[in-house]
């Protein structure tokens, strides 16, 4: 059984990862600088703002070198003045020797190997997120307080965590979609998450395709939305499971290694705990176009309420 070892105290400043390389294939076009706030502030924008009031004091971008100008033109430079900044890219040819990339290979590798292109810039504890969900600011502050007090010792698990969000509530009315289902033991640490790539919301309550056949799923069940909390061993780790990867699965056209396989991987193994936080707040994202108006709906609301400024980030 895993540990839950979350004592002691970081020393060094939280930084996060930003998982950024993504284009979005189902809603179109970048997701991460369409605007959804009042004065015209993007999903990122919400998260970077959310990150620092809860302590953390550098963001790493992962992105496409294609794309490095637009993005940090439109969306780094507005955080410059109010937050260390950094750049990694996620690279296709990014592979450890003596593999090189397959012929006609056009996928990425997956978040996995997105984490890993920031692993020249991970030198303390760090959270990774999607660049384009909104987890609201109760996430960071929980992630942050775990990270300031977890600590690295020999011979025990790495303490990592992870932010949990009840399934029923991260569904989109417009379509199937892809999630992270976790199994939780009784100390509230991660056993597994499972990844169900086809589930839906039905009269009854959500649903996943499972052999052709649509399966009930509690809509408390706690799911992976990909904002984790990590100390720096996770990247030698990652490494090694990566490389792993490489070795059954280089060939097959579209294969991914995802990061919380990679993490279910190292908690099976005995090298890592990961303690399931959870928010009272919503998490929120655009799956589909169809999504887009009821989520600035919901952002405009929370303006309203007084949890976010307008605009998000003043004219200094």
């Amino acid at each position: 059984m895993p540990h839950c070892n979350d004592s002691g105290k970081s020393t060094h400043k939280l930084s996060l990862l930003v998982l950024a390389a993504g284009m979005g294939s189902r809603f179109g076009g970048l997701k991460q600088i369409s605007p959804v706030g009042p004065c015209g502030e993007a999903v990122l924008d919400y998260s970077v703002f959310d990150a620092m009031r809860a302590g953390f004091r550098r963001v790493v971008f992962v992105i496409r070198k294609d794309f490095e100008e637009q993005f940090r033109q439109s969306v780094g430079k507005r955080f410059e003045k109010h937050i260390e900044v950094e750049y990694a890219f996620q690279d296709l040819n990014d592979l450890p020797a003596p593999f090189t990339l397959p012929e006609g290979r056009t996928k990425p590798w997956g978040t996995a190997h997105a984490v890993l292109a920031a692993r020249s810039l991970v030198n303390g504890p760090f959270a990774v997120i999607n660049a384009d969900d909104f987890y609201g600011a109760g996430a960071y502050r929980e992630i942050a307080a775990f990270l300031n007090n977890a600590r690295e010792e020999a011979g025990k698990p790495a303490p990592f965590c992870m932010v949990a969000y009840e399934l029923g509530r991260t569904l989109s009315e417009h379509g199937t979609v892809s999630r992270g289902i976790c199994k939780v033991d009784e100390c509230g640490c991660l056993v597994s998450i499972q990844e169900m790539e086809k589930i839906r919301q039905s009269p009854s309550g959500p649903e996943a395709l499972n052999a052709d056949i649509w399966t009930k799923i509690p809509a408390n069940t706690p799911v992976s939305m990909n904002i984790m909390g990590f100390t720096p061993s996770l990247i030698k780790m990652l490494e090694e499971r990566f490389r792993l990867f490489l070795e059954q699965r280089i060939g097959v056209p579209g294969a991914e290694c995802y990061l919380p396989e990679s993490v279910s991987f190292a908690i099976a193994s005995g090298r890592a705990s990961l303690r399931v936080l959870r928010s009272s707040d919503e998490w929120m994202g655009i799956t589909y176009p169809q999504d887009r108006d009821s989520f600035i709906a919901k952002i405009n609301t929370l303006h309203g309420k007084g949890e976010y400024p307008s605009p998000l980030w003043p004219e200094n």
